[in-house]
């Protein structure tokens, strides 16, 4: 099934319903297949065998998405925030494409490539002979590069039949009521923008962007267009909550407010669903290669978490729910050992929406058809999951592997903590040390003896912070995960010897 499919169902359930509001630009489902027939009408013509995107999204994504699916090319929204060399090396890495790009990043793109800016595609695609044919199911649909932690980032390629998988399984066509809205602050490279472009017309949802994340306007955009759903990361949710806060401000039509991207500090978690009493928290995990998520705390795993009593059902509010359906997970030791409840290792996941492919290096998947996400994990006796962090994150402290979240977990719940986060750095009586790089609550100046009492007390002398060093706020991509390894280098550039770990 063509990702093309999915608005021509929703095109064909309401056609003039409201698809995109986008600023000024509003389009029905109508209007938006129209301009996909045309935008895949100007592909075509161009001769080009990819189509790339540089800019902040909002109309432009979902048109391009069922645009390049109706011209059969795939498509790549590329990362605007990178440098122009940046940019370059990864539209050098995709064959003969066809790039659009918003005005303000004209300039980064450069020459060499087959160009044109966002506004001369929309105008083209509104007066261009119309193209649209079926791709093969298994043909690439999308192409997104990873963030980039290692010097050269993944091409992970999404299959029409991935992507569809996914949306088919998670969503029910048709299902949102009549004032139903999405406001959409991801990033279009990131794979929940990609998500989110495919899954809210399916469902017949208004899908609002908002290009530039601002937490006063976002809140004021859940107001003016009645948002009934929403999306954030960390950093952004950290952001509305205080302004909720300094307004005492109700959002009364918000029913679902979803956070992932990266881990979320539970005391962030419990405040906001305190602020927000009647509004249904939602947990997603997922990844790029799964063609987003593959697992959900759900409203309800939110209120009955909160409201427990007994530790385990407590100690699900930090989990990210049990897997959609579709999915299969493992928790696999070193040696490949399928292992138990409670037992922590590599997590594995098996279904049809997991590509697990990477253009020039070709399948991961092992021949039962598993992905291994490199993130540590556990499930509990419930099979709820519980993710522990990426492996190559692991410090090795004197031969003994430790897990930063572990401590994070800990350090996070001490009243003067706003956030932190935990890394290894280079000791030569060590191997690594532990470093916990904290950003303090407002007004605060904690006392780092005591900070690291606070973790002595929980967790085993070893797993406490060996340095405790302070900043105003933690590096993040947009995503809200945490620049580790910019921390690393930091704290590399000041290596004291190891405190003893008592």
């Amino acid at each position: 099934m063509s990702i093309s499919l999915l608005l021509e169902m929703a095109t064909s359930g309401d056609p003039d319903r409201t698809a995109v509001v986008d600023d000024d630009l509003r389009l029905t489902t109508d209007e938006l297949s129209t301009l996909a027939d045309g935008g895949a009408g100007v592909i075509a013509a161009s001769g080009a065998q990819h189509v790339a995107y540089v800019g902040t999204g909002g109309a432009m994504l979902p048109l391009l998405l069922f645009a390049a699916a109706r011209a059969a090319v795939p498509v790549t929204p590329l990362n605007y925030r990178l440098s122009a060399d940046g940019l370059r090396s990864l539209l050098d890495r995709l064959p003969d494409p066809l790039v659009v790009v918003d005005d303000e990043y004209r300039d980064a793109v450069g020459d060499g490539y087959r160009t044109m800016s966002s506004a001369d595609f929309l105008g083209a695609a509104r007066i261009a002979e119309p193209a649209a044919e079926f791709a093969d199911p298994d043909a690439v649909a999308v192409v997104l590069f990873t963030s980039g932690t290692t010097s050269k980032p993944k091409a992970v390629e999404l299959t029409h039949n991935n992507l569809t998988s996914y949306i088919t399984g998670t969503v029910e066509f048709a299902s949102a009521q009549p004032d139903d809205a999405a406001l959409i602050c991801v990033p279009p490279y990131h794979i929940a923008g990609v998500g989110a472009a495919l899954s809210n017309p399916y469902a017949g949802r208004k899908m609002v962007y908002l290009r530039h994340f601002d937490a006063q306007r976002w809140v004021e955009l859940v107001r003016t267009e009645g948002v009934t759903s929403a999306t954030v990361v960390p950093t952004m949710l950290d952001r509305i909550v205080s302004v909720l806060e300094a307004q005492d401000a109700a959002l009364p039509t918000l029913r679902t407010l979803a956070y992932g991207g990266s881990k979320v500090p539970l005391p962030l978690v419990r405040k906001a669903l305190s602020l927000l009493p009647e509004v249904g928290f939602v947990n997603a995990y997922g990844l790029t290669e799964t063609s987003s998520t593959i697992a959900v705390l759900t409203p309800d795993d939110h209120r009955a978490a909160l409201a427990a009593s007994d530790e385990a059902a407590t100690r699900r509010l930090g989990s990210v729910g049990q897997p959609v359906p579709g999915i299969e997970v493992e928790i696999r030791a070193e040696d490949g050992t399928v292992l138990g409840p409670g037992e922590p290792g590599e997590l594995f996941v098996r279904g049809d929406q997991v590509s697990g492919k990477y253009t020039d290096i070709g399948s991961v998947l092992d021949e039962q058809g598993w992905f291994p996400t490199k993130d540590v994990a556990y499930l509990d006796a419930e099979g709820y999951l519980f993710i522990g962090g990426r492996s190559d994150d692991t410090i090795i402290r004197g031969g003994e592997n430790i897990a930063p979240a572990e401590i994070e977990d800990v350090l996070v719940e001490h009243p003067q903590v706003r956030d932190c986060a935990v890394v290894g750095a280079d000791d030569p009586q060590w191997g690594q040390i532990i470093v916990a790089v904290v950003v303090p609550q407002p007004g605060t100046e904690p006392d780092v003896e005591d900070l690291r009492a606070h973790v002595r007390a929980q967790l085993r002398g070893s797993r406490t912070p060996d340095r405790v060093v302070f900043r105003a706020e933690l590096p993040t991509n947009a995503t809200g995960k945490v620049l580790r390894r910019e921390l690393v280098a930091e704290v590399n550039q000041d290596r004291p010897s190891a405190l003893p770990a008592t």
